[in-house]
């Protein structure tokens, strides 16, 4: 029987310690792990709680983050609760077995806290890892600060495990921005958590010699079409689990998520879509924007990734009064539109209102985000509304050192 780990009613964590205690309270089987920046100090202080006797569990340590994953693969698919936490290169070295789990159907949580991929090397945080995961078939959910990176933890365990989902789930939070930086977490008490958290049920239990099952099986085109296919409707499905998790998490603690967050958006004229820690950031200069020269300024951020939730972005940007949009890609958009700019246009195509639709790159290797750059970005949306038109290049990047760099221009003749 593990030890009872004393808890005040408020503690000041930061978001990778938040994420350690979430796993430790959720009383996992086994976490298999290889430590890399920033998002060493989720295993380090598991594998603290494992040796002072806080936790049941197996702690094991592997030889890279490919071994780290193959390893959940097995714990779970041997009838086991499994979560782990990676970041950046050490992501893109376990993106081979992020579509073993899947395919396999398999309940794992892993904690990722964003960083920039290499060449050159960068251990700041942005998005490219959260980007790379997209199209893994995981769930991913994006928490803004300390107390969601706890919060979220929990919540991926009921989530990726009910039966009616049976798919595995990330956690994101912003490298250093988010798991660094120490805010008041009000967290829940040992039992009362892994009462939320629920024990686990094992499914097609690789150890339940009674009823023999085969995971990883080879399909060709005789069956492989049919797999993925139910795989993406389970993905799309869990969507309505993913809406009454965070009910049940509302009703325990008073605290409310939402698959997508909408921030002063009730008569936007100009809007900021936007991930991650970014979020307050975009929320405090909208609302400085309408109380110091009343430019009617909102954020929307998709706190679920994946599934992307196409038609809450729809309703969330479907306002009469809204008349232009910049979304905020956090990652090296690779020769393209960025990423959550083509998620968000998809959506927007569909509404009433059709608002002009711009691209923001930032924050890259870390680059900061402040109020005032929000601000500017909020005021050439308001440009673009007032004129009518795009008055821009379609696709900018903030913050860069150098001469202004933006493609693609609206066509109006």
């Amino acid at each position: 029987m593990a030890k009872e780990f004393d808890l005040n009613e408020v503690e000041v964590w930061d978001g990778n310690y938040a994420a350690s205690q979430a796993l430790r309270q959720a009383q996992i089987d086994v976490v298999a792990a290889y430590p890399i920046t920033p998002s060493t100090p989720i295993v380090e202080g598991y594998g603290s709680y494992v040796a002072n006797g806080y936790v049941d569990g197996e702690f094991v340590m592997v030889e890279s983050e490919h071994g780290a994953m193959s390893g959940c693969v097995g714990a779970a698919a041997s009838g086991g609760r499994v979560a782990t936490a990676t970041s950046s290169q050490g992501f893109a070295l376990m993106v081979e077995v992020l579509y073993q789990a899947s395919g396999m159907r398999l309940p794992i949580v892993l904690t990722v806290v964003n960083r920039a991929l290499a060449s050159p090397l960068n251990v700041r945080g942005d998005h490219s890892d959260m980007y790379l995961g997209r199209d893994s078939g995981w769930i991913q959910i994006d928490a803004f600060n300390p107390q969601e990176a706890y919060d979220l933890t929990l919540c991926a365990f009921r989530m990726g495990e009910h039966l009616d989902v049976r798919l595995p789930v990330m956690v994101h939070q912003d490298g250093f921005t988010t798991s660094h930086k120490a805010q008041n977490v009000t967290p829940l008490k040992d039992e009362v958590a892994y009462a939320f958290v629920g024990d686990y049920v094992p499914v097609n239990d690789m150890l339940d010699f009674s009823r023999p099952v085969t995971h990883g099986a080879q399909t060709e085109e005789d069956w492989h079409y049919e797999h993925k296919a139910k795989q993406h409707k389970a993905l799309m499905d869990s969507r309505t689990v993913i809406d009454e998790v965070f009910a049940d998490f509302k009703a325990l603690t008073g605290r409310e998520y939402k698959r997508v967050e909408s921030y002063l958006m009730d008569d936007a004229e100009v809007a900021i879509v936007v991930l991650g820690s970014s979020v307050e950031t975009a929320v405090l200069a909208a609302k400085q924007l309408r109380e110091e020269e009343g430019i009617k300024a909102g954020v929307v951020s998709p706190r679920c990734f994946r599934p992307f939730p196409y038609d809450l972005v729809r309703d969330a940007l479907d306002i009469p009064t809204l008349k232009a949009v910049s979304c905020l890609d956090k990652s090296a958009p690779g020769g393209a539109m960025g990423a959550l700019f083509n998620e968000v246009s998809a959506a927007v195509y569909t509404t009433k209102a059709r608002p002009m639709m711009t691209n923001y790159i930032y924050g890259l290797g870390g680059r900061d985000f402040a109020v005032d750059e929000a601000k500017r970005i909020f005021k050439e949306q308001k440009a673009h509304a007032d004129a009518g038109h795009i008055t821009t290049d379609i696709q900018q990047f903030s913050g860069l050192r150098g001469p202004k760099l933006g493609f693609f221009q609206t066509r109006r003749d």
